[in-house]
């Protein structure tokens, strides 16, 4: 039988304040680049060599095209409400999966729990991934799903710690929305390195041309990132069955190098790649992604004005990042922010020129892991205060609802 958990807390949390100090709806800051020095390492410890960049490549292999421009960009889209607490109770929570049902999965890193939120804030266990090895930052991180074709059933995809590495499985999905069931475990993509505490990556989503996308940390080994043979600081493109997509620039399941820890992956309404990273010390990084971009780590962290690679489009301090699940919503970029304990938008996702960057809930509710559209077009987003580097409260982690309206 499934384990059952305690009823969600729908009271509001708008007055809620944290350690990082007083909350922030501002106005929109116009940034494109927040440009802070590195921290210099001391004096008496030389630094290591670093790699040699690997140059972009050169093959021009086609791959499937974005869908067409919209006549028209979607709105742009900001809060419009305090954040609706509609679960709590979860344990380490990593990962938000809205399906097309209208069924909600929330994946619990260190219990290695694949969770249902049930329509009255409720949950329960709809499956255990054996072989989950949490440990630091690792353990069963994120979720996805690829609806079924009549020869297959629905599934949904999972990445995860193991004893020797990262890896990507898959498990059936059944039932209806408060009865999802998850059958047996298939592996998918096996082999990512895994770092000894942290750099495990983990996010994953199919994209518009239906592959499957998968963020790799460089496991602690930094010059691997800059190895277009090794998984390690990735970003992968693979087919649902787990083997190097076809066009793939270096002709393996490499997609995009040049990464620390990646951890957000969405797409724009014009089909256009987006991540967010994880920088070291100095700055965290919001990037568009491009076919065999080399993203410059760890030669360079942030924006370097450096033609061998592509600068982020925005970059925070660590202290006001640390950034992790990312979503569009209308022509909004939504930023979840665990050590910045709070949600950044960057607007408009389309356009090029300069976006507006805004900071919202400072403080309020704590580390926050991912966000999500909801299946009503608000955003969902979800606390990460259990996860052993937050404060939590009672009734920690939860699961949130912020109501979306055009900007301006």
């Amino acid at each position: 039988m499934p384990r059952s958990r305690a009823r969600g807390d729908r009271r509001l949390f708008a007055s809620r304040r944290r350690r990082s100090g007083p909350v922030r709806h501002g106005a929109s800051v116009a940034v494109l680049a927040l440009v802070v020095p590195l921290v210099g390492l001391a004096a008496c410890t030389p630094a290591p060599p670093l790699p040699s960049p690997t140059p972009l490549p050169t093959t021009d292999a086609p791959t499937t095209p974005p869908p067409p421009s919209p006549v028209a960009p979607p709105p742009v889209l900001q809060p419009a409400g305090a954040p609706e607490s509609i679960a709590s109770g979860l344990d380490a929570p990593w990962s938000i999966l809205v399906l097309p049902n209208g069924g909600v999965l929330v994946s619990e890193r260190d219990r290695g729990d694949i969770v249902e939120v049930l329509a009255d804030g409720s949950l329960r266990v709809a499956a255990t991934v054996p072989g989950v090895a949490p440990g630091g930052e690792g353990g069963l991180l994120g979720l996805a799903f690829l609806a079924g074709d009549g020869d297959r059933p629905d599934r949904v995809y999972a990445y995860h710690t193991a004893e020797s590495d990262n890896r990507v499985v898959r498990l059936p999905l059944g039932g209806a929305p408060g009865a999802l069931t998850l059958g047996a475990v298939e592996p998918v993509l096996t082999g990512i390195p895994r770092g000894g505490a942290n750099h495990n990556g983990g996010r994953i989503a199919f994209g518009p041309d239906g592959l499957l996308y998968v963020t790799s940390g460089d496991a602690g080994g930094r010059d691997a990132a800059q190895d277009p043979a090794s998984l390690s600081g990735k970003i992968l493109r693979v087919t649902a069955d787990g083997a190097p997509a076809p066009g793939n620039p270096f002709g393996n399941a490499v997609w995009t190098l040049g990464h620390r820890n990646p951890q957000g992956l969405a797409w724009d309404a014009r089909g256009e790649m987006w991540a967010a990273e994880f920088g070291q010390n100095a700055l965290d990084e919001l990037n568009r992604i491009s076919r065999g971009g080399n993203y410059g780590w760890p030669i360079v962290e942030g924006a370097a004005g450096d033609g061998r690679f592509i600068d982020p489009v925005s970059q925070w301090p660590t202290s006001e990042a640390s950034p992790s699940g990312l979503a569009v919503i209308g022509d909004t970029l939504f930023l979840a922010a665990l050590r910045g304990e709070r949600v950044w938008t960057v607007a408009p996702a389309t356009a090029g020129g300069a976006l507006a960057v805004t900071p919202w809930f400072t403080g309020e509710l704590g580390r926050i892991r991912d966000v999500a559209a909801g299946p009503d077009g608000s955003l969902w987003l979800l606390s990460n205060n259990t996860d052993g580097r937050g404060s939590p409260e009672d009734g920690d982690d939860r699961l949130y609802r912020v109501p979306l309206a055009p900007a301006g």
